[in-house]
């Protein structure tokens, strides 16, 4: 297996089966990100696959997953409730596989919030911070920064990596959040991004350079992290 080469795994979700999941190992792994998938589409997604290839070329394993609906075919996102369990049973297949390496959680979009909401009613075992790639603040067209209320509760650091052009985050209504949040978040704004990370040519990136800078920005907020808290 290449450093680059994802290991296929399996989750046991209490009352739920099973579901599938992916787990890449870098040399010499510093971290690993148990990074959920967003509300459309799955773990094999590009835009998954490259962010987790990315990483690992910063020394950051992760693993991903698949919800059970999305395991099924569904469109129907689970219940919270469900979506909770099957991220506490990946952050605990995360441990078995990174013995004593810092974990992080978190994911796209309604992976973030569903890691954030489970985060906040009890803390995942082992975590020491979430870092969220498009965090979805609010429905497109319908702002609002409710769903940022459970984010008071949780108590470990927070990365949120957003599109300036994120419709399901304002980022008029996200900075206040983030600056709420005090010392224990971070906001990288990722410059004429949408909220898939789609950046308009006009703006001189590309698709490349946008997801260099997200696991650049990544491995820069973990280097921040005190050591003796992860």
């Amino acid at each position: 297996m290449t450093d680059l080469q994802a290991r296929s795994l399996s989750l046991s979700i209490d009352g739920a089966g099973t579901v599938s999941a992916l787990f890449i190992m870098p040399p010499q792994a510093r971290a690993c990100f148990v990074f959920a998938h967003g509300a459309g589409a799955g773990m094999t997604h590009a835009f998954m696959t490259k962010a987790a290839e990315r990483l690992a070329k910063h020394g950051i394993a992760t693993l991903r997953f698949q919800f059970p609906y999305m395991e099924k075919g569904s469109k129907r996102p689970d219940p919270p409730a469900l979506a909770h369990a099957t991220v506490r049973a990946a952050v605990a297949e995360a441990a078995r596989h990174c013995p004593g390496l810092p974990l992080i959680a978190g994911g796209k979009s309604f992976g973030a919030r569903m890691t954030s909401q489970a985060q906040s009613l009890a803390p995942l075992p082992g975590v020491s911070g979430l870092a969220f790639l498009g965090f979805p603040l609010h429905p497109a067209g319908k702002p609002s920064v409710a769903r940022a209320d459970h984010l008071d509760a949780v108590e470990v650091p927070m990365l949120f990596l957003q599109g300036t052009r994120d419709k399901l985050a304002e980022m008029e209504l996200l900075e206040p959040v983030v600056k709420r949040l005090g010392l224990r978040a971070t906001l990288h704004r990722i410059a004429h991004a949408d909220h898939a990370f789609h950046v308009p040519a006009r703006s001189g990136k590309d698709a490349e350079a946008v997801m260099d800078e997200l696991a650049q920005a990544f491995a820069s907020w973990l280097d921040t992290l005190d050591a003796p808290s992860i």
